[in-house]
């Protein structure tokens, strides 16, 4: 029977979306696209705009962001935030959509799905990531930290799936066209992980119930799918081909958490 399942629209510096689903109630997680983009990704996974329930933001930054507030009032979307992250927000003179704040801390529901938001080390006003469970499975996700915490640690530990930021390899950033500001501000503690330390946190976690690892976030510039797989295979003890990817322009399709018949 199936219980929780989750997909990504696109994950990446031009644009984040991934969708959580418990028993009909159906999270879009950050929504950093405009409105017909959001309808056209949507379709791919056979959902409309209207089957969402809420929209669940990490943090302000525009490709996690920037389809929010307008997607929210066209589709009469209840939008869930942080206070700080709802103070960082760019407003326009539109009346607001339905708001949500949240405490960084304290868990709460969306229909019969729980989900436990946890602080992480970003350069944004008050970013979170978050654990969605369905009373069974738990769903971790970690994107947009440039390091890891014990907190992180204990809030993935253990999770029956996992999509991971693997947003660069060290060696190609540092080699790379960036400017060096820009360099230092992605691989530094409020940045974005590498794949090694991605392993890392990997490595420290109960990984006894991991169904699905999805590498996410992944750089076009300054990492390639292939890398941030092997990454986390070798730590995982799988083969390559296990480790899932969510890209930039297709995401990634369904994937289940199921309890036994």
């Amino acid at each position: 029977m199936q219980v929780l399942r989750f997909a990504s629209l696109g994950s990446g510096s031009r644009g984040n979306a991934m969708v959580v689903e418990v028993r009909g109630a159906r999270v879009l997680l950050d929504c950093g696209f405009g409105a017909r983009e959001l309808h056209a990704r949507l379709a791919r996974i056979g959902l409309v705009p209207g089957d969402l329930s809420a929209i669940l933001v990490t943090h302000e930054h525009s490709d996690h962001s920037a389809g929010v507030f307008k997607c929210a009032r066209r589709y009469d979307l209840e939008v869930i935030l942080t206070h700080g992250t709802l103070s960082a927000m760019p407003r326009d003179r539109s009346a607001p959509p339905r708001l949500r704040v949240i405490d960084s801390h304290r868990p709460f529901v969306v229909g019969e799905m729980e989900i436990q938001p946890f602080p992480v080390p970003h350069d944004a006003r008050e970013p979170v990531q978050f654990v969605f469970s369905d009373g069974h499975h738990r769903l971790g996700v970690l994107t947009d930290t440039g390091s890891i915490t014990r907190h992180i640690v204990d809030m993935l530990s253990p999770c029956d799936a996992l999509v991971l930021e693997c947003n660069h390899d060290s060696v190609m950033l540092e080699n790379g066209s960036y400017p060096r500001v820009l360099k230092q501000r992605i691989g530094g503690r409020y940045g974005h992980l590498d794949n090694q330390t991605a392993a890392a946190l990997l490595g420290e976690l109960d990984r006894t119930r991991l169904q699905h690892v999805v590498a996410a976030h992944i750089s076009e510039q300054n990492n390639t799918p292939q890398l941030a797989r092997s990454a986390l295979a070798g730590v995982l003890g799988c083969s390559q081909e296990w480790v899932g990817v969510a890209s930039q322009e297709e995401g990634f399709a369904w994937r289940e958490l199921t309890l036994a018949e």
